[in-house]
């Protein structure tokens, strides 16, 4: 092994992007914040966009401020972010417009249409992707009348179209193709029989790439930009942040776990070796995408902090601003289990007043509605802790599984009372951190690539664990108060647990 090496992990999510410095060597794994930028979309013409030029600068002043940390010189540069968006490219290799964002509402009716053609079980069968209304499919089928669409030629999804302006070369990262609801998890490669049934052409995509392999170097003007000295290699990590967040997780080696990777969204489930494509795994609305090493992330999208994050944006906006360390001491000192609603209802998918719809939600449900802040963000972590223990229980029990340990990773890692509730809802001690897992994912697979570190997942998070701060829950509070919970709350949404959990 080399010594300590410099690499910039650009780790792009839903609300912020972040140019991470990474310093991995045989022993060593650091990591800096050098720059953060926010991630703000735009609504133009009724249609929301992210601002995508915007990020990019943003990426190029972080790269500019990792060579500054680094002394001038990086050795490599990898991208992640989230999934599912795309950037459209003429035959000249231009963009034709800002992508259009998840949560815009022109996939409205694409899944019936989608369903018309390729019935969900048969779509479900072939991808294993759980039904969400955004998947790229639903956008490729609501989009593929426009002008934009009839002129492109090429297909990026967000993290494949800022390596391409990097490097000038483009590919599909495999992981985040994975989202696409294009890839058959079994080749690990696209479905054409799903591709001609929906009338896509797969020929939009450029090849496919696996994290670690090269993905060109960055080009002359992004050095002259960046003030960096070449050559600079960029590497596919995993470019889902997901992927590159369950490769941070700080699991030991035959450990049975279950990982919460949370921030705007929780992602919940397991880390396993092949995909789970039965009938029940489909009713229960379980995903299989694709990770790093030829792994299979099973778990379930749950709305997340978004619903917290979106009460934050009302008050501020009706002049009621929260500091959210207090707003969280309020919490935890209210009623536990007062209110709670379903996190993975579209109801709170779109941008619009949370507090209202969540208030809704209780009082369709016969529950008391929040009525103070502090009411409101117990409400939306309960909830939250609920979901996790579903989605964990679930999991567990259609892969045929035990879980013993659920690590949460992400920025959630940090709200200490949401990784109590989790413990206390799954009845399993938790282990949080790093919050940073995306960023250091992406790093880890760079580092390998270049030769710094070597080994297999168990040798990386080991290095994990011996160089990141990890924080312990265990379960505590009334067990049966969650069950009796976990029993209202699964009634009114349809839903059953599993009940694999050790």
């Amino acid at each position: 092994m080399s010594s300590s090496q410099p690499f910039a992990a650009v780790d792009l999510g839903a609300s912020s992007g972040r140019v991470m410095l990474a310093r991995v060597g045989a022993g060593t794994l650091e990591l800096q914040e050098v720059h953060r930028f926010p991630n703000r979309p735009v609504r133009v013409g009724g249609t929301l966009h992210w601002d995508v030029l915007g990020l990019y600068r943003g990426v190029l002043d972080g790269l500019r401020a990792a060579g500054a940390a680094a002394g001038g010189r990086l050795a490599g540069v990898g991208v992640d972010g989230w999934a599912v968006d795309y950037g459209l490219l003429d035959a000249r290799g231009d963009l034709l417009g800002n992508p259009v964002h998840y949560r815009d509402a022109r996939t409205d009716g694409a899944a019936e249409e989608v369903a018309a053609v390729l019935p969900p079980k048969e779509l479900y069968a072939a991808t294993g992707l759980q039904h969400l209304p955004f998947n790229t499919v639903y956008q490729l089928v609501a989009a593929r009348d426009t002008p934009q669409f009839a002129a492109a030629r090429r297909l990026l999804l967000v993290p494949d179209l800022v390596a391409y302006w990097l490097t000038g070369e483009a590919g599909t990262e495999l992981t985040n193709a994975s989202t696409t609801q294009l890839v058959d998890p079994r080749t690990r490669d696209w479905s054409p029989v799903v591709a001609a049934r929906l009338g896509i052409d797969l020929d939009l995509f450029p090849p496919l790439r696996r994290p670690g392999d090269p993905a060109g170097h960055l080009l002359p003007e992004v050095l002259a930009e960046t003030g960096l000295t070449g050559p600079v290699p960029v590497t596919a990590v995993g470019s889902h942040d997901t992927a590159s967040a369950v490769l941070g997780v700080p699991a030991a080696d035959g450990d049975d776990f279950a990982y919460i990777a949370t921030g705007t969204w929780s992602l919940a489930g397991l880390e396993l070796d092949a995909p789970v494509l039965t009938e029940a795994s489909r009713a229960a609305n379980f995903t299989n995408e694709l990770g790093v090493d030829g792994t299979v992330r099973y778990l379930r999208n749950i709305m997340g902090l978004w619903l917290l994050q979106e009460c934050l944006r009302a008050w501020e906006a009706q002049g009621d601003p929260q500091d959210l360390d207090a707003l969280l001491a309020a919490a935890a000192a209210a009623p536990p289990l007062r209110s709670v609603v379903d996190a993975g209802d579209p109801a709170f998918l779109a941008p619009d007043d949370m507090p209202r719809r969540i208030a809704e939600a209780c009082a369709r449900t016969g529950q008391p509605a929040p009525r103070t802040p502090a009411e409101f963000a117990r409400c939306v972590l309960d909830s939250l802790a609920l979901a996790h223990r579903a989605a964990v229980e679930q999991a567990a029990a259609l892969a045929g599984r035990t879980v013993r340990t659920v690590h949460v990773v992400g920025g959630g890692a940090r709200n200490a009372l949401l990784c109590q509730l989790t413990a206390d809802a799954t009845g399993l001690p938790v282990v949080a951190g790093p919050a940073e897992a995306a960023a250091l994912g992406n790093a880890l697979v760079q580092a390998r690539a270049a030769g710094v570190v070597e080994g297999g997942r168990a040798e990386l998070r080991e290095l994990l664990r011996a160089t990141q701060p990890l924080r312990h829950y265990d379960p505590s509070g009334d067990r049966a108060a969650w069950d009796r919970a976990a029993d209202r709350f699964h009634g009114r949404t349809g839903r059953k647990e599993g009940g694999a959990c050790a």
